[in-house]
This record gives structure tokens, C-alpha cells and sequence, in this order.
């Protein structure tokens, strides 16, 4: 071949090369977790490939955003709760953004429509309280102390509250991080169960402290898990890669590691 024509080619080799690393392409950086918004084009792509969503719609179908800083935990057990019981006749009446005249004209039960979890109805006798996820002292290894919001364990007992089966997987330094994508991944490709995650928001590279919220989906062609917040106005819905995820549930939290709970009926 001649050399002119290998020159050539050589240029537009190179050129490619250019075009793919320019900055208006996405890099990513080594070990810098990749957050992808879940209104970008991209995001949409890996929800629609993806073949475990099983999650999906019935968690976005109940899905509400957490309307103070705390209660993460409570507004992800109320859209998992509605999720696998959307008309379920023992739920609570909800009753806590109604007026007082409405309050006075209502009977209980005379609306079926507002029998539904909410995170302010959740909280139960068996559970921390709502003062308590509030900041209100408790006992922790004998000292009184605040403990804001809910811990792995006590997220737990607030689903087990509902004779829900919970399984608690505390994502600690032995934890194989190949063996929780592939349960998580089996878990949002089968209906009628979910997974919770407890993270800490700063290892994603987000502002803010320890947080809760279920999984929608996971896209194996990029080996991300969909993140549904329940804090959208602080944070999107994001696609997160599975090792950056992992990396967030394996920080300490008040007495051991955060993780991941599986919830399903018993």
C-alpha cells in the first residue's frame, strides 16, 4: 500500500481517537464513582435493555419523595408497603394532610382510596419512634444519644413490623461484592420483592450524610443498579455502577456497616 494512503489513514485513526477523548464526550475518571441522571438519553437506553426492571413500575407506581431531611428510611418502607400491598384493607388511614374540617366530616374507613402507607404512618409500637428517627435520644451501647433517622437493623424491624420476610445483608469488609450484584440483579428481575439500600452519599460523590432508598432496575451491559431516590429534590434518580454502589453501603454507620435489606411477603 502505498505510503501516502497509510498516512492517511493514520490521520483518520487518529482523528477518531480524538473525537472519542475530546471533552465533549463523557470521560471517566479511575475510580471516580459515574453518576447517570435519569433523564438523560443514556439513562433511558439502559432502562429499556435492561432485563432486570421487574421493580420498576410497581415502585414508581407508589413512588413519593420524602418531604423533610430524615425521613428516607419511612418513605422508602412506604412505597415498598404500597408496592406489594397497593389496596390492602389494614393499612392505616391517612389522615395527616387533611384539614381539621376534613378530619371532622370523615369516618374511619369512609374513604378506601386514603387507606394507603405513608412515611408519617409507618412508624409503629414495635419500631423507633417518630420523635425518636427525629433526633430524640435513645439507649446505644448504654449511653443515651441521638440517632437520626433509621439504621440497617432498624429498617429491618419497621418492615418486620408488617410480618413482612426480611432478608439484612451488612456489606462489611468480607462481603463479595460479585456475589451482591448478582443477588440484587436476581431480586429486581423477580416481581413481589425489593431491595432497600442503606449508602452513604459522599462515597457516590453526592452532598450529604448517610441515606435510604429502593433499587428500580440493573443494566448488565454497564453493570449499574438505578438508584430511586427518595429525595429527587435534592438528587435524581440515578444509574450508579455496581462497585461504586457496593463501595457506598460498605461505610460505617453508628455501630456496623450499612447494606441492603430483601423484602418480600412471608
Amino acid at each position: 500500500m502505498p505510503k501516502l494512503v497509510w498516512q492517511v489513514l493514520a490521520l483518520v485513526v487518529a482523528a477518531g481517537m480524538i473525537g472519542v477523548w475530546s471533552p465533549g464526550h463523557a470521560q471517566e475518571t479511575p475510580g471516580a464513582p459515574v453518576l447517570v441522571s435519569w433523564t438523560t438519553p443514556a439513562s433511558q437506553a439502559r432502562l429499556i435493555r435492561s432485563a432486570h426492571k421487574a421493580d420498576f413500575f410497581p415502585l414508581s407506581n407508589h413512588f413519593v419523595g420524602q418531604d423533610n431531611k430524615i425521613f428516607c428510611g419511612p418513605t422508602s418502607v412506604a412505597i415498598v408497603l404500597n408496592a406489594l400491598r397497593p389496596r390492602h384493607p389494614d393499612a392505616p388511614l391517612t389522615t395527616h394532610s387533611l384539614t381539621s374540617e376534613d378530619r371532622a366530616w370523615m369516618r374511619p374507613g369512609s374513604n378506601p382510596f386514603l387507606r394507603k402507607y405513608t412515611p408519617h404512618n409507618v412508624l409503629t409500637e414495635e419500631t423507633k419512634t417518630r420523635l425518636e428517627v427525629l433526633g430524640k435520644p435513645i439507649v446505644i451501647d448504654g449511653k443515651r444519644q441521638r440517632d437520626f433517622g433509621l439504621q440497617l437493623r432498624q429498617l429491618a424491624q419497621v418492615f418486620r413490623a408488617y410480618d413482612l420476610a426480611v432478608t439484612t445483608r451488612v456489606v462489611d469488609a468480607q462481603a463479595d461484592a460479585a456475589r451482591i450484584t448478582r443477588e440484587l440483579a436476581h431480586n429486581l428481575a423477580t416481581p413481589d420483592n425489593f431491595v432497600v439500600v442503606n449508602y452513604a452519599r459522599r462515597a457516590l460523590g453526592q452532598p450529604g450524610g448517610g441515606h435510604i432508598s429502593p433499587l428500580g432496575a440493573y443494566d448488565a451491559d454497564s453493570d449499574s443498579f438505578l438508584i430511586l431516590d427518595v429525595n429527587p429534590t435534592r438528587a435524581p434518580w440515578v444509574w450508579v455502577r455496581a462497585a461504586d454502589l457496593i463501595a457506598a453501603m460498605r461505610t460505617f454507620d453508628t455501630v456496623e456497616n450499612r447494606g441492603y435489606l430483601l423484602v418480600s411477603e412471608q
